[in-house]
């Protein structure tokens, strides 16, 4: 069976993911990905995972007890002020990015075209050679479309010499599924 949108994504996380690595969860949520990638990195790695509502935090935290997870920061900002959290010359193997809105959240509260590409344009600097920033589209409700749309068209210009970028959707499923982009970093010449 092929994989949901985002069984893709943590798919694509788990191969190129290693213990050790630093990295980031873009916009926490309930804290499914922040608990996965915090497993990936093992206790000599770290997450950093980002999102606006408390809601979100307070939801993650609990995940995180519960499992005794102490490998991850979790911090109430935008994605797009990741980098003035991380300690300085720090490089990144992976962020993840579920776009959209907070499930069972406010549907009115939801990321953003601008706040989003600020964010994928900063993490490139500090992607590691290998690594990847996956967003997982949510086009099923108009500011997702429009995000979408935005943030294709923005991956359709990275050059192909320093990067690979995939797009994994279904085609024929109705009320537009989540959708997969996967920008990956080129080894340098």
């Amino acid at each position: 069976m092929l994989k949901t949108a985002l069984h893709f994504s943590h798919q694509l996380l788990s191969d190129c993911v290693q213990p050790g690595d630093v990295v980031i969860d873009a916009t926490m949520g309930n804290g499914h990905d922040t608990v996965f990638l915090s497993q990936l990195v093992e206790n000599e790695g770290h997450v950093y995972a980002f999102d606006i509502q408390e809601k979100a935090l307070e939801s993650t935290r609990k995940k995180l007890e519960k499992q005794n997870i102490q490998n991850t920061s979790l911090i109430k900002d935008g994605h797009q002020n990741a980098l003035t959290y991380l300690p300085d010359n720090t490089m990144i193997k992976a962020a993840i990015f579920n776009l959209g809105y907070l499930p069972r959240g406010d549907k009115q509260i939801t990321t953003k075209s601008k706040t989003t590409l600020s964010a994928i344009t900063s993490l490139l600097t500090i992607l590691a050679e290998d690594g990847r920033l996956i967003l997982v589209l949510y086009s099923g409700h108009d500011e997702g479309m429009s995000e979408k749309e935005e943030v294709l068209s923005f991956a359709e210009t990275l050059s192909q010499d320093s990067y690979s970028v995939l797009t994994y959707q279904f085609i024929n499923q109705k009320n537009n599924p989540p959708s997969v982009l996967c920008i990956e970093k080129k080894e340098a010449k």
